[in-house]
């Protein structure tokens, strides 16, 4: 789950990591009752979005007066923000975080996330602060320092030091980095994160060290400890579809192709999605049922499908385990009798009651192709889209 910069700052405040003074504003009023409260000029005026490149997409901005607040605030909120994260149709900005200016002398650039090649945490830092990390990645790997560390041990002063050195940070600014390192860490792991960068952390003209930005990303599968967190969630920012199929506990991702397609298991989803382009076609989502999928959920999983206005043909791969041929033919069925069925579908199944399920989709009298393999399904599905 991800979450806007100043939820990810009211936290980071919580754990002792200093952030710069400011607040949300949803109006230009409101954007101009906090720069009032912060006491002097210039400020920064920033769109909440869930994406990063805010500032390339005029985002983010300087304001050097009370009457720039209100006239920056009152452009932002409401424009259709687009930036390389948000795609082509971009993010409609409905609130803006205000705060005050620092005097930057240096920028960084900090992230701590889980490192599954190697079981465990890595600590990211770069003098390059403030560019696109995945630029300074690709044309200079050399300025990214990793430092990785055992979850089992935890963080320990040595790590701090090493990422600080690997910084060139000067001695006076040595300390408060190690203690605000060691706290994001702890952040991180309390809650269990996927997810946390600091882009850019400055250094300012005083030696302090300051988070101007923040992101932070939460592990689904552990939000059920974090209830605090779940109140952040801002389903504005989410695909109508993802928030629809969460409704039913479906693993459900949009993509931007033509074939959609329902699986049981995520590595079978994943070859699947993967046959599908092989075969001259895109998956057009990510939708794994699970082993004990009901009829209903495969109901609302093939309903969900096709809301999505760029799915031309379905496929649906199923290996009949805990979820049975039978069930899933049943949940295909009532949902092409509830919702009709406007595109090719095709489907391939093995398993459990395979011959039962096979049996209630023929006996539908729904125009269903069916399919020997998933080679076989990939390619008929898209034959039956592209006529090739």
């Amino acid at each position: 789950m991800k979450i806007h910069e100043y939820q990810a700052k009211e936290l980071f405040k919580k754990c002792n990591i200093p952030i710069p003074d400011g607040g949300v504003a949803f109006n230009p009023d409101e954007a101009k009752k906090v720069a009032k409260n912060l006491g002097g000029f210039p400020v920064v005026v920033k769109a909440q979005i869930h994406a990063g490149g805010r500032g390339k997409g005029g985002g983010v901005k300087l304001a050097g007066s009370m009457d720039e607040v209100t006239g920056i605030a009152g452009e932002i909120i409401g424009m259709n923000l687009v930036t390389h994260q948000t795609g082509p149709d971009g993010k409609r900005v409905k609130k803006v975080l205000v705060e005050q200016g620092l005097n930057i002398a240096k920028e960084l650039y900090l992230s701590i996330i889980p490192d599954r090649a190697t079981a465990k945490i890595v600590i990211m830092a770069s003098e390059a602060g403030g560019m696109d990390i995945e630029a300074v990645a690709a044309e200079t790997p050399e300025k990214i320092i990793k430092v990785f560390i055992d979850p089992l041990l935890g963080i320990q002063p040595f790590n701090c030091r090493e990422v600080a050195f690997g910084l060139n940070l000067s001695s006076s600014v040595m300390r408060p980095f190690v203690s605000m390192l060691g706290s994001l860490y702890r952040l991180f792991m309390d809650y269990d994160c996927s997810l946390v960068e600091i882009n850019p952390l400055v250094i300012t003209a005083e030696d302090a060290v300051i988070a101007l930005d923040a992101k932070v990303d939460f592990d689904d599968n552990a939000l059920y400890r974090h209830k605090d967190i779940l109140e952040y969630r801002d389903i504005d920012e989410e695909d109508p579809l993802e928030v629809e199929a969460s409704k039913f506990n479906l693993n459900y991702i949009k993509l931007d192709g033509n074939i959609g397609n329902m699986v049981n298991g995520a590595g079978l989803a994943m070859a699947t999605m993967d046959i599908i382009k092989l075969s001259g076609a895109e998956p057009a989502n990510f939708l794994d049922v699970g082993g004990g999928a009901s009829a209903e959920m495969v109901e609302n999983g093939f309903r969900i499908m096709l809301g999505d206005k760029n799915v031309k043909g379905i496929l649906i791969n199923i290996f009949g385990g805990i979820l049975r041929c039978d069930v899933l033919a049943e949940g295909v069925v009532h949902a092409a009798e509830k919702i009709g069925i406007n595109v090719p579908v095709v489907i391939r199944m093995e398993g459990t009651n395979v011959e039962q399920g096979r049996k209630i989709l023929a006996e539908s009298g729904l125009n269903l192709t069916t399919a020997t393999d998933m080679k076989d399904a990939a390619q008929k599905v898209a034959q039956l889209v592209t006529g090739q």
